[in-house]
């Protein structure tokens, strides 16, 4: 990614946000979290299909090393795995025994292990109201034991409001996107080291986002990685600040580039496409964009 892209809109606008984005080798997933689908673009023929419907407010998608698909269920308040046949199955994991709170962004490691960040929500889970939120959102993982178990460990412990997870190429980082637009927030892209015992060493501020008259501006909403290792990331708004940015930045965290995007508030980004280097962009208006570097 080093010239300018040039996007344009390949799917939508649809009812609410469009969320979650993932590439599964011959097409591109993405969830649209309040109409309670999965959605998939194939790009050989330009055609939106259905993949999935009663997705209970899926909005955050990964792959995970063996092609296996996650989402994180904000209604359900749990992470599944779609299986190919078309049924899914829960991530049966609880943290402390007490029930985490409404998944969103995820990224998983070469290991199988789910990062995934954990924020409270306005819109309560479906059904009764047994199981409170927890006192903290945190970015949260889960992993199998030696008998094939998921457990569930909780990561951070500085975070407010995580919105993006990314784990980079050598896996010895965690890239953190915190904070909501809001004048009690910082919003920041953090870099955790991962130690060799699994656990996160203090964080390196990356990026941060300011405010001014026009109120706080948005951080980072989205994360993926490049064929080089630098981490590619959504945010922004028209409101004020820069504006709707892809930023690139060095696995160092040096900001290497910006790219402008033609459609406000981003929320997800993915690389895919015969040659994986097609970016594609989800907004919060409902849309699905694809851009290319110039020639």
């Amino acid at each position: 990614m080093t010239q300018d892209m040039t996007f344009e809109r390949v799917a939508g606008p649809f009812e609410g946000p469009a969320n979650g984005v993932v590439w599964d080798g011959a097409c591109l997933l993405f969830a649209l979290r309040e109409e309670q689908r999965l959605m998939r673009f194939d790009p050989a023929i330009g055609d939106v299909t259905e993949a999935r419907k009663y997705t209970s407010r899926t909005g955050g998608l990964a792959i995970g090393p063996g092609g296996e698909l996650y989402g994180g269920q904000e209604a359900s308040r749990r992470l599944i795995e779609f299986l190919p046949d078309g049924s899914s199955t829960a991530i049966d994991a609880l943290l402390d025994g007490e029930h985490h709170n409404h998944p969103g962004d995820l990224s998983v490691d070469s290991q199988g292990r789910i990062w995934f960040t954990d924020p409270f929500s306005p819109v309560l889970a479906q059904g009764p109201q047994f199981f409170p939120p927890l006192d903290h959102a945190s970015v949260l993982r889960v992993a199998r034991d030696h008998r094939r178990a998921w457990v569930m460990q909780r990561m951070t412990f500085d975070t407010v409001a995580p919105r993006a997870v990314l784990v980079s190429v050598d896996e010895k980082t965690l890239y953190v996107a915190e904070g909501e637009p809001r004048r009690d927030h910082v919003r920041e892209l953090r870099a955790y080291p991962i130690d060799t015992d699994g656990t996160l060493g203090n964080h390196m501020v990356v990026h941060t986002f300011g405010a001014d008259h026009l109120g706080p501006q948005r951080g980072i909403e989205g994360m993926c990685l490049d064929g080089d290792g630098n981490i590619v990331a959504c945010g922004g708004w028209a409101k004020n600040g820069p504006g709707p940015l892809v930023y690139v930045f060095s696995p160092a965290g040096r900001l290497l580039r910006t790219h402008e995007l033609p459609a406000d508030m981003p929320n997800r980004c993915a690389f895919g496409g015969a040659d994986l280097d097609t970016l594609y962009v989800t907004t919060a208006s409902g849309e699905l964009w694809a851009g290319k570097s110039g020639d």
